[in-house]
């Protein structure tokens, strides 16, 4: 019996049936496995548009099979068995048959062909992920572990026993919270307890394999369960001890939790932008380093910009690209500047928010406003409050002045030709000056930037050439 959200994938002009009757006249077996039959057995995404396969075809094999037919075929993974193709628009994956098993100083997975599909499923990560859809002769579910009723009851179990799985690739462990965060699944005790037992393994895993999990986990709809999973196991902190660090250190204006019950509770609230996640992740970073006792309580003075250089260090151990560390070490650094408009923001305040920002505005506001997790409804609408007022300025700004474009009305060549000099420091430092202006009275005509330019020389005692026109 196939279950009826199966059968998208058996109709005979279907990719899978097609390319199942390829494999099938060279001689070999393909079936639909892992997150393709995962997902269409729980609706998840869109099965047209993504397939993982597994064949008894090795490599070079199937690349043969499918080299007049694919219209890409990428070899990036035909070490570990995966060959890639993109057909109409689908991304496959096609591996073989196989089992991966590590050495224990090894931090790359050394791959072992297999020759049945049984043996393949039994060395995939969680039963979930151990079932195949079989389409030639007949259409049929391989599910050998029992991964259907798991998926029935949300548990992640895995195949063997979970201390065989865990040691054949330690990121398995990692990955599970990954599904907790993204399925919402529970894993089931004796996964939890190898987890646990075995978090030491870890360490020989890449940072490359650890931030992709990472990505994955923090974007789930669950990722508060997720992310409380890898700090209750340990995992966090063989990748991410600052996190677990957290527990120690109470916030003052969130008394009744500490600050990794906040941490987790603000990526909660935040949509599912990887990027403003992970500034929630990391905002609070710097408290535990910044934690103060005095008359009042505690405070965490400044943590914002320990919690950025923070951020960017342990970004960069996990291989984030410069791009990323730049965007969220931004956020981290920028998250606190709104609570400054309880005490009143003037145009030149709303310009330099707006000025350092960047690009990074609206992520900035999203990220500030899930930060907002006090037990207070009335300190929370203050705050939210203070919020919106700001977004207001920012957009009657805008319609008066080109605010997402603050510079000064000449530009380096100009300053260049009125001072008479070439590339310097001088006219950065010039060019400064005339954007301080502008960030404090708005915008202005070039014939008054020259006149602040005359002026700011003259007090450098600079010789500024006359005009002969």
């Amino acid at each position: 019996m196939i279950p009826p959200r199966l059968e998208p994938l058996l109709r005979a002009d279907g990719l899978p049936a097609r390319l199942a009757a390829r494999f099938a006249g060279a001689g070999h077996d393909l079936v639909l496995v892992g997150g393709s039959v995962r997902d269409a057995l729980l609706g998840r995404g869109r099965p047209e548009e993504e397939h993982d396969f597994a064949t008894s075809a090795k490599p070079d094999e199937t690349i043969e099979i499918v080299r007049d037919w694919a219209d890409d075929i990428f070899t990036v993974g035909k070490d570990f068995g995966t060959v890639g193709v993109i057909k109409d628009g689908v991304v496959i994956e096609i591996t073989t048959f196989r089992r991966e098993v590590y050495r224990d100083d090894s931090r790359k997975p050394g791959v072992a062909f297999a020759d049945d599909l049984e043996t393949d499923l039994s060395r995939r990560d969680f039963t979930v992920n151990a079932t195949a859809l079989r389409m030639l002769p007949e259409p049929s579910v391989v599910d050998p572990y029992g991964g259907l009723v798991d998926l029935g009851s949300g548990v992640l179990r895995t195949p063997l026993d979970p201390e065989v799985s865990f040691g054949d690739d330690p990121l398995r462990m990692l990955r599970l919270y990954r599904f907790v965060s993204v399925l919402g699944f529970t894993p089931d005790r004796a996964a939890a307890r190898a987890v646990a037992d075995m978090v030491d393994r870890l360490s020989i895993v890449s940072a490359e394999r650890i931030r992709g999990e990472l990505d994955k986990l923090i974007v789930g709809d669950h990722v508060e369960a997720g992310l409380w999973g890898i700090v209750e196991s340990g995992l966090a902190g063989r990748f991410l001890p600052e996190l677990s660090a957290l527990a120690a250190a109470r916030d003052p204006q969130h008394r009744h939790k500490d600050v990794l019950a906040h941490t987790i509770a603000v990526v909660g609230k935040c949509p599912p932008d990887r990027i403003v996640r992970l500034a929630a992740l990391f905002h609070d970073i710097g408290k535990p380093d910044t934690r103060e006792f005095g008359p009042d309580g505690v405070s965490f003075h400044h943590h914002e910009v320990v919690g950025a250089r923070i951020t960017r260090a342990r970004m960069k151990a996990l291989r984030y690209s410069g791009e990323d560390i730049e965007a969220v070490a931004g956020l981290v650094y920028l998250h606190m500047r709104p609570h400054t408009f309880k005490l009143g923001w003037t145009d030149r305040a709303v310009r330099r928010y707006v000025r350092d920002a960047g690009p990074l505005l609206d992520r900035l506001n999203t990220l500030v406003r899930c930060d907002v997790t006090t037990r207070s409804a009335k300190r929370e609408r203050a705050i939210l409050r203070r919020i919106d007022e700001l977004e207001q300025r920012i957009t009657e700004l805008r319609e008066r002045e080109e605010l997402d474009r603050i510079r000064p009305p000449i530009d380096g060549n100009a300053v260049m030709a009125f001072l008479g000099i070439g590339p310097c420091r001088t006219v950065g430092e010039a060019l400064d000056m005339l954007l301080e202006h502008r960030l404090d009275h708005g915008p202005y005509e070039p014939e008054e930037a020259f006149e602040l330019l005359s002026s700011w020389a003259e007090q450098r005692g600079m010789k500024v050439p006359e005009d002969d026109g």
